[in-house]
């Protein structure tokens, strides 16, 4: 799906102007930390409002590769009416692709149990990210078994919006299989390998197919295709044209026009 997106996009009932915001960082949401590097990387950043009714909340996940970045809490994500959690995880090859998404199903529990403290409404919980994290996101989305471990239904997430995400076996997942960066495979470790009809609502951002990492949009239109054959049917792609890998702006306000037509939906 080409689709040409104009700059000037709205941003829905969710802005609040006014509202007083704090952001607390560095909290650990593993509670027993299996190590040092764990206790050092499994940490969140949230920023979130101090008066007024509990909110929707956007969990995002960096991206790096799966091998480096930093937690982040995106600057235009701030005073839309949002809690918005920037989350930290380890890197390979320290540990496993699998290990690094169990550390991002991980921050979600922390999210919903910790939901009163935080004004978090815990029926609104959206996963998004940029790259690796949007991976991370889809494969929670997708792969029922990552946050069933911690005690959730992933068919209660709210949605999943993701930035330019892997939809195929993750590159370092593959690297750790000994198979070639641009081999591409599709296995337990790929977001299309789950495809199903009942997942949450799905959002694919992309760059321009010719600017984009290897072949990132057309991994993203064959994950909306397979889901949409599946019987999704909530699943959309918005390709940026002349943006590359790095289109988190203008994705960014299609996030919060994409989470408008969700909420509208209850």
């Amino acid at each position: 799906m080409k689709t040409l997106l104009l700059l000037f996009l709205s941003f829905g009932t969710l802005t609040t102007f006014g509202q007083d915001y704090r952001t607390e960082e560095n909290i650990a949401y593993v509670e027993k930390a299996g190590s040092s590097y764990q206790r050092e990387q499994c940490l969140v950043d949230i920023y979130y409002p101090t008066s007024g009714e509990q909110r929707p909340v956007v969990v995002w996940y960096h991206g790096g590769g799966l091998t480096g970045g930093r937690k982040e809490i995106p600057e235009f994500l701030k005073n839309k009416g949002l809690v918005v959690v920037g989350v930290g995880y380890r890197f390979a090859p320290n540990v496993k692709v699998e290990d690094i998404i169990s550390d991002a199903a991980k921050a979600v529990s922390f999210v919903i149990k910790h939901a009163e403290r935080y004004r978090i409404d815990r029926t609104k919980v959206f996963l998004s990210g940029h790259s690796a994290g949007g991976y991370l996101a889809l494969m929670l989305g997708l792969n029922k078994a990552y946050l069933h471990a911690e005690g959730i239904d992933a068919d209660r997430l709210k949605g999943v919006i993701s930035f330019s995400g892997q939809a195929i076996t993750h590159f370092t997942a593959r690297k750790e299989q000994g198979i070639a960066e641009k081999q591409p495979t599709v296995g337990p470790l790929a977001p299309l390998y789950w495809v199903r009809s009942d997942a949450p609502p799905i959002v694919l951002l992309t760059g321009d197919r010719e600017k984009e990492m290897l072949g990132r949009y057309e991994e993203n239109a064959y994950l909306k295709r397979m889901l949409s054959i599946a019987g999704h049917n909530d699943v959309r792609l918005f390709e940026f044209q002349g943006y590359g890998h790095d289109m988190t702006y203008p994705g960014f306000p299609v996030l919060i026009d994409e989470i408008n037509r969700i909420l509208k939906q209850e």
